[in-house]
């Protein structure tokens, strides 16, 4: 069986780490480069950074501190936000990061997706994905874009289905109704995109206890799970955290800390 990965991620605003609920309230909480360090350290998996206001303000990603915080890591890093052609993927791959995470600019241009897996490989293209519950839709759930605040006309299923179809290479699914409430992740709509696509899916948005990673790399068929609050906030470290998985008999990478 393969390893489930942990993956810790950085919502960055105005150059600070920031954290909130259900998008909304955010307050800074540090520095991104230390906290990128911090979390290597500890042996967390992956790190993801979003620039998480770059869509909304129309503007391009923080090179600078992508280019900081790959300074300091040796894991696989992830960037997002604000990513809205070929030649940012081109930027954020050179400043540092093995991957690149679309999210509004995909749904507005979904040839980005194609694009950038035809120039630099399906492994660098992540999409994310954010959705609400929404009866209305065949699936449940509707795509939301511009950091919570616009929603599309997508369905959660078909959008997954069409950006592999079009060559992302994996999907970080982030539920808004249960992000940062530190109550669980959504496991439906997290194991029904599981079990529909062949590429890993990221579980985001909720994680609040190590049982919340059990059920969601168990019962939701997640590939790996994404924490922020409950590492930021010093509830839990990464090695807490991998220890208990362990014994909970999930495989996960064992050469952490500790």
């Amino acid at each position: 069986m393969l390893e489930k990965r942990i993956i810790v991620c950085l919502d960055v605003r105005d150059g600070k780490t920031t954290k909130g609920v259900k998008f909304k309230g955010n307050i800074d909480i540090g520095d991104p480069v230390a906290m990128a360090r911090q979390y290597y350290e500890q042996g967390t998996d992956e790190l993801v950074f979003y620039d998480i206001t770059a869509s909304t303000e129309d503007r391009g990603i923080m090179i600078r501190v992508v280019e900081e915080v790959a300074q300091e890591i040796f894991i696989p890093f992830s960037v997002g936000g604000g990513i809205g052609s070929v030649q940012d993927m081109r930027r954020v791959i050179l400043a540092g990061a093995e991957k690149v995470s679309v999210n509004s600019q995909a749904v507005k241009n979904p040839g980005i997706i194609e694009e950038g897996a035809s120039l630099f490989g399906s492994q660098c293209i992540v999409l994310g994905m954010d959705v609400l519950a929404d009866k209305d839709f065949p699936s449940g759930y509707r795509v939301v874009i511009n950091g919570g605040r616009v929603p599309t006309e997508l369905d959660a299923l078909a959008w997954a289905l069409e950006a592999q179809k079009l060559g992302a290479g994996e999907i970080v699914l982030n539920s808004i109704d249960t992000d940062g409430m530190r109550d669980g992740y959504e496991l439906t709509i997290t194991r029904l995109i599981s079990e529909a696509v062949t590429i890993p899916v990221v579980a985001s948005g909720g994680a609040g206890r190590p049982e919340h990673l059990a059920a969601v790399l168990t019962q939701g068929r997640a590939d790996a799970a994404l924490i922020a609050s409950m590492v930021h906030f010093g509830d839990y470290s990464v090695p807490q955290i991998k220890q208990y998985l362990h014994k909970e008999g999930i495989p996960i990478r064992s050469d952490w800390g500790l």
